[in-house]
């Protein structure tokens, strides 16, 4: 007990410490060290390239699903047979669909009348579009999406938890020195006064 104590004390003082070191920054009272130019560089490119990919990601998700309500049931159980590790039964899209109650309409009209043939004709359409676009969902989720999110998952989390520990250091060192310049002004001082 007495142990977790004193590293509890020993956590909110380095809290403190770096909380006073920040605000003295801010207010311009305390000298900030710089981080190397190449560091800046790289560390405002990854900001960069979060956004972008944040913003990729979800239009993304938009343009292949775009009213996520109208699916939300096909969404979980897409989401417990990927958890199963099963595959998912196909679903037909809505172009596909369309294209076939084109055809079965095709055939109550009569493939042979004006109306029944063009009916036949924009049905295959349809259901060749909806095939493709059925296509298109997975590729663009397994190429695009997939690599996206492990940036944000994965790399991005990696990136902000050493970004976290690089400043808290910055901050410890910038209160070391703050406390080894007030200590040699004091001692300055007592040798100015002991003359």
């Amino acid at each position: 007990m007495d142990f977790n104590v004193k590293k509890l004390a020993s956590g909110a003082g380095l809290f403190f410490t770096r909380a006073v070191q920040y605000t003295e920054e801010k207010l311009g009272q305390a000298e900030k060290t710089e981080l190397d130019a190449h560091l800046e560089n790289l560390m405002s490119r990854a900001d960069c390239t979060k956004n972008w990919t944040e913003k990729i990601y979800r239009q993304t998700e938009v343009l292949l699903q775009p009213n996520p309500i109208d699916h939300t049931g096909a969404r979980i159980e897409e989401f417990l047979y990927e958890k199963f590790d099963m595959k998912a039964p196909s679903r037909v899209t809505n172009a596909e669909l369309l294209g076939l109650y084109m055809e079965d309409a095709a055939q109550e009209f009569g493939a042979g009348t004006p109306y029944g043939s063009t009916l036949l004709k924009v049905g295959e359409c349809e259901k060749r579009l909806g095939a493709v676009e059925k296509e298109f969902i997975q590729t663009s989720a397994i190429s695009l999406l997939t690599p996206l999110r492990n940036f944000l998952e994965g790399d991005w989390r990696t990136i902000s938890k050493e970004r976290r520990l690089l400043e808290n250091l910055r901050l410890d060192l910038d209160a070391c020195k703050a406390r080894l310049k007030k200590a040699k002004l004091a001692e300055a001082k007592t040798v100015c006064e002991g003359d």
